[in-house]
């Protein structure tokens, strides 16, 4: 077959060009594949290629650079004086769009966060977690992973097993140097009976939500723990000022929260009181940053950020479920604002019990409705990705969604971001966090919110200030109190 013939088939024209390419000598083969591929018509069938490839990740509306690189490419080819020029004047455009000047924004928000750790003079090598449930028993493996000598503590060997098991397939899965793997597994061992306690530079408590429980283990561990030693609690939903009563030193008690699925999860909140030794928060930052995490430092209140930011937007999604909207739909708006999963599929990812339980929590806080359709399922064991079924059935480690039917409301959108941006307002008044860059670069980071819109504040200003108090308020009108627009809206136009 020739070229022309190979060119006449576009159906099999890759197959030809690879056939063509492996008929030349050895030394031609990587120079003739690359003359073909930049074939004009070539280029055109595989730029489609290209295109449905990237459409699978990001959309052009949100994500414009890599739809753009593709079409120079188609245009242009890869050299050559029109190419490079149309090139620059690409880039130059994409520079100027607000996505590029939202991500650059991300961009600075990750680097403060990374550098908040500072010079820690404390050293930290050994690290004892206990609770080997799914969130201690993976702490556990990340800080093996990155490179702490860690023991993992649970009441009998039975619940430890199951975590060094995951740990193993996560070693397997990030580790291909098998020597190096086993070097990261020797690292990670099981400590029924807490024999290593004193030697731990970090202690974390990563055991149910209850806080008698959690006191009574604090007065086991606290009394064995070297004076240096950072004494941590993972609690989700619990303020420290409820843990640290009991404490012969209360100031050494800093919260160090990790999000579920903590291997791809980047945030971690290092939550103090006004008891917390400044000390210990800075140790607790150093920990983070030492595991390859992000620190978010805010203060002890319900929810502490991420959970109570995130908590408002997902409860329109569940009562807009409960109204007959269907899930697939629900996530679509979701997605359709940049979100990267729909809040009914982050539900069963992070679990329909925790859900439920901080939910539970932040709705007695703050006098927010509580949605049943989260309860029924928990009665029902139908706890999300976990169980295999929640909201969606679940198969291998995927939802299986029904295909989207139908028009959602014309406000679910807004009914679910501008919940989520009226939070943000609120925790930005209270100060949980010294300011808003922090507060944006702790939502987009922890709960995966738009990057390209920069924040849940930096979209409020861009929208308007006077316009999301407006949408509120209307809002407000048409469902009732939770929508009324914060007093901190004044602070930030």
């Amino acid at each position: 077959m020739g070229l022309i013939d190979a060119l006449a088939l576009p159906a099999n024209l890759i197959d030809a060009a690879k056939a063509l390419a492996l008929r030349a000598p050895a030394q031609q083969r990587p120079g003739m594949a690359k003359r073909l591929a930049n074939l004009p018509g070539v280029r055109s069938i595989l730029a489609g290629q290209m295109r449905k490839q990237v459409a699978k990740r990001v959309r052009p509306d949100h994500y414009p650079a890599p739809y753009a690189a593709v079409e120079l490419w188609r245009k242009y080819g890869a050299s050559g004086a029109p190419a490079y020029e149309a090139e620059a004047r690409s880039i130059a455009e994409l520079f100027c769009t607000a996505a590029s000047r939202n991500l650059v924004r991300v961009f600075f928000l990750q680097d403060r966060l990374k550098g908040l750790a500072g010079k820690s003079p404390q050293i930290i090598e050994r690290a004892h977690i206990v609770g080997a449930g799914v969130m201690g028993g993976d702490i556990a493996s990340w800080c093996a992973l990155r490179g702490l000598n860690t023991t993992l503590q649970d009441r009998e060997m039975k619940y430890v097993q199951p975590a060094l098991d995951r740990a193993r397939a996560l070693f397997e899965k990030r580790i291909k140097d098998p020597i190096k793997r086993d070097q990261t597994s020797a690292r990670l061992r099981a400590d029924v009976e807490a024999v290593h306690v004193p030697d731990a530079d970090v202690v974390i408590e990563a055991i149910f939500e209850n806080p008698e429980a959690k006191r009574e283990l604090y007065a086991k561990l606290e009394p064995r723990m070297k004076p240096s030693a950072i004494l941590a609690s993972n609690t989700s939903s619990i303020m420290l000022e409820q843990l640290n009563t009991n404490l012969a030193d209360p100031g050494r008690l800093v919260g160090i929260h990790f999000f579920n699925p903590v291997p791809q999860m980047q945030l971690v909140e290092v939550v103090s009181t006004a008891q917390t030794q400044a000390a210990v928060t800075q140790s607790a930052i150093a920990f983070v940053r030492k595991i390859d995490k992000l620190p978010l430092p805010c203060a002890s209140a319900p929810g502490f950020v991420v959970n109570r930011v995130l908590f408002p937007y997902l409860t329109e999604a569940m009562l807009a479920l409960e109204a007959g909207v269907s899930p697939t739909l629900i996530d679509a708006v979701a997605l359709d604002f940049g979100m990267p999963m729909g809040p009914i599929e982050l539900a069963d990812v992070v679990g329909l019990d925790i859900a439920m339980h901080v939910g539970q929590i932040l709705a007695a806080a703050f006098s927010k409705p509580t949605p049943q359709n989260v309860v029924l399922r928990v009665e029902a064991k139908k706890l999300g990705r976990k169980t295999g079924e929640g909201f969606y059935r679940w198969q291998d480690g995927k939802a299986v969604k029904p295909d989207v039917v139908g028009a959602a409301p014309d406000d679910l959108q807004d009914r679910m971001v501008l919940a989520l941006v009226n939070e943000a307002v609120a925790v930005l008044r209270e100060r949980v966090v010294a300011d808003a860059d922090l507060l944006d670069a702790g939502i987009i980071f922890g709960t995966g919110f738009a990057p390209f819109r920069g924040g849940p504040l930096k979209y409020a200003r861009d929208r308007g200030v006077a316009a999301c108090v407006a949408r509120l308020e209307h809002l407000a009108q048409k469902y009732g109190a939770r929508f009324r627009p914060d007093a901190g809206w004044s602070a930030l136009a």
